[in-house]
C-alpha cells in the first residue's frame, strides 16, 4: 500500500524535531520523470535564517523498510549541524577550490539515453568572496552495481556520497569550471565504494593534509564567506571525503588551534581564523588559481589558438 503525503509529512516532521529543525512542507514538486515528489524546507529550529530543501519521491515510505528511519535521522542530525555554517551550501575540494552546491533535482531518475544508469542533475559555483560566473551544471551518474549499496535512491541516502563524488571529479581535473556550456559528467561507480569495509573511499589523505584542508577550510568558509562566524571541522562528509574519522578530525582541529591559526568555539567542532591564518590569503588566492588552472583543459585552449597536430 502506497503511503499517502500526509503520513509521509508527519514522519519527516518528527524526525526533524527529533534534530532540532522544523521541517516546513512545500507545494508538491514533479521529478525529472514526470513522478510527483514531496518538498521540505529544513531549517533549525532556533531560526538562524539559514534553509535546506529536502526532495523525496511522493511514495517514500522513511518506516517503509528496516534502518531506513535510522538513517533518515542520522542525515537530519546532520543538516541540524551543517545549517550552523554561515554558508551550510559551501564545501572546499583538496586542490582548495571553495565551491557552493545547488539546484540537484532529487530522486535519481533513469538515463534516457537507454544505459543501465541514474541519474541526478546539479550545479557547483566558484565561491570567492567575489562576484564570479564561474560555475558547472552536472550530471552525476550511478551504475546499476552502485545502487545495490544505496539504501533508498532518495536525497538523505545518496547526497553526501554524489557531492563528494563531484569533489573527486574535480581533483583529479575532470570537471570544468565556466561561464557557461552543457551538462559535464561525473561518473559514481563502485570504485568509490569498498565492498569488503562496506564504506565509501573517496581519498586517502596524510594528516598533514587534512590540517592544511581543515585551515583552508577555515580561511575560506569562516574568514573570506562567513564573515568570521564559527564554520563545523568535523563533517561526517568532509571525514568520507578525506578517508578519515570524525574523532580524527576533532584531534587535527585541535593541533590547528595549539598553533595559533584557529579558535575553537566552546563547541570544539567549530572553530574561526586567527588573524595569523587569515594572514595566508595570499597562499590561498594562489591555490585556487593553480587548481582553476588544472581543471581547465588546455587541450582546447590549443586548439581555439589554430595549434593542432593534424
Amino acid at each position: 500500500m502506497a503511503i499517502s503525503m500526509a503520513t509521509q509529512a508527519a514522519q519527516i516532521e518528527a524526525a526533524a524535531r527529533a534534530a532540532g529543525l522544523t521541517a516546513t512542507q512545500g507545494e508538491p514538486g514533479i521529478d525529472f520523470s514526470g513522478r510527483p515528489t514531496s518538498r521540505y524546507t529544513l531549517s533549525l529550529a532556533n531560526g538562524n535564517g539559514f534553509a535546506q530543501l529536502l526532495e523525496l519521491s511522493a511514495e517514500f515510505d522513511p518506516d517503509g523498510q528496516p534502518g531506513l528511519s535510522a538513517q533518515v535521522a542520522i542525515y537530519l542530525a546532520e543538516v541540524a549541524k551543517r545549517l550552523r555554517n554561515p554558508r551550510p551550501d559551501c564545501a572546499l575540494t583538496l586542490g582548495g577550490l571553495p565551491l557552493s552546491f545547488g539546484k540537484f533535482a532529487w530522486p535519481f531518475h533513469g538515463s534516457t539515453s537507454g544505459a543501465d544508469t541514474f541519474i541526478v542533475h546539479g550545479e557547483i559555483r566558484l565561491e570567492n568572496g567575489e562576484e564570479s560566473l564561474l560555475h558547472a551544471k552536472l550530471s552525476a551518474a550511478m551504475t546499476q552495481t552502485f545502487k545495490e549499496v544505496v539504501a533508498a535512491m532518495e536525497q538523505p541516502f545518496a547526497e553526501g556520497f554524489i557531492y563528494n563524488a563531484v569533489r573527486k571529479t574535480m581533483d583529479q581535473g575532470q570537471l570544468e569550471l565556466v561561464k557557461s556550456g552543457n551538462r559535464q559528467p561525473v561518473p559514481v561507480t563502485t570504485r568509490y565504494y569498498s565492498a569488503k569495509q562496506q564504506r565509501f573511499i573517496f581519498n586517502d589523505t596524510t594528516e598533514t593534509q587534512r590540517s592544511e584542508y581543515l585551515a583552508a577550510k577555515v580561511f575560506w568558509m569562516s574568514g573570506v564567506l562567513g564573515k568570521g562566524a564559527p564554520v563545523w571541522l568535523c563533517d561526517p562528509r568532509d571525514a568520507q571525503y578525506l578517508n578519515t574519522s570524525t574523532e580524527a578530525l576533532v584531534d587535527t582541529a585541535k593541533g590547528l588551534a595549539g598553533e595559533g591559526l584557529i579558535r575553537l568555539a566552546s563547541d570544539v567542532e567549530f572553530a574561526t581564523p586567527t588573524e595569523a591564518l587569515m594572514g595566508h590569503q595570499e597562499m590561498y588566492q594562489r591555490e585556487m588559481q593553480e587548481a582553476l588552472t588544472f581543471i581547465k583543459p588546455t587541450f582546447n585552449e590549443d586548439m581555439r589558438g589554430g595549434h593542432t597536430n593534424m
